[in-house]
């Protein structure tokens, strides 16, 4: 039964996406191509197609800190809905990505006016909520080396539904510490060690392969 609610929730926002009804684009961004950037006016909520789309947030220090990795089937900007007036940190393309722009009231009125476009949404910013505590909890208790792989395993797409990306996009070391939170130095050391032990492979892209769980799940 679970699975035919989510076909059908799936569905249904495709059918929404497609739709013509004014306010909303899709645009195509190469590779890193910024969508929006630190204080632009919020004012449209961002879809993915396809592609992968990296949140960084500048200090006043000017130092950048990654806050997520986005792929296919995420929102992002949806600060926009709860008042927010500009934007808190900046979009920016990994890979040639095809993203639809929906203009505030546009979806406003979709929550609504469709409850199942509501409900995929509303689950959306819940699983969001969701990674969003397990990366703090992460942050504060695990080491590096199990931070850089967990952060490879969700860029895989590793415990997500539908079949694994055991070759992710192409990534600095600098990008992958700062979603770490370490230095480039560190992130080196742990890509050469999971190497040697057959975790990942370097064949023109990056190979995931599953046995990196055994270092996130190693006491």
């Amino acid at each position: 039964m679970k699975s035919k609610t989510r076909a059908k929730l799936a569905f249904d926002l495709k059918v929404f996406l497609t739709k013509g009804n004014g306010g909303r684009t899709t645009v195509d961004h190469g590779e890193n191509s910024v969508i929006f950037s630190q204080g632009d006016p919020a004012d449209a909520v961002f879809y993915i197609h396809k592609g992968k789309v990296k949140l960084t947030v500048l200090s006043r220090q000017g130092k950048e800190a990654v806050v997520a990795i986005l792929g296919p089937g995420d929102f992002f900007g949806e600060g926009c809905l709860a008042g927010q007036p500009i934007r808190m940190g900046t979009a920016v393309s990994m890979s040639v990505c095809s993203v639809m722009r929906l203009e505030k009231a546009e979806v406003v009125r979709a929550l609504h006016e469709q409850p199942s476009f509501s409900e995929v949404f509303v689950t959306h910013l819940l699983s969001r909520n969701i990674r969003f505590e397990e990366d703090l909890v992460d942050q504060l208790f695990n080491s590096s080396e199990k931070r850089l792989a967990r952060v490879l395993l969700l860029l895989a797409n590793f415990g997500k539904e539908g079949t694994p990306q055991t070759v992710i996009p192409k990534m600095s070391q600098e990008t992958l510490a700062e979603i770490v939170g370490t230095t480039r130095s560190r992130v080196s050391f742990f890509m050469n060690r999971f190497r040697k032990l057959g975790f990942i492979e370097y064949n023109g892209g990056l190979t995931i392969n599953s046995s990196l769980l055994n270092v996130v799940l190693h006491d």
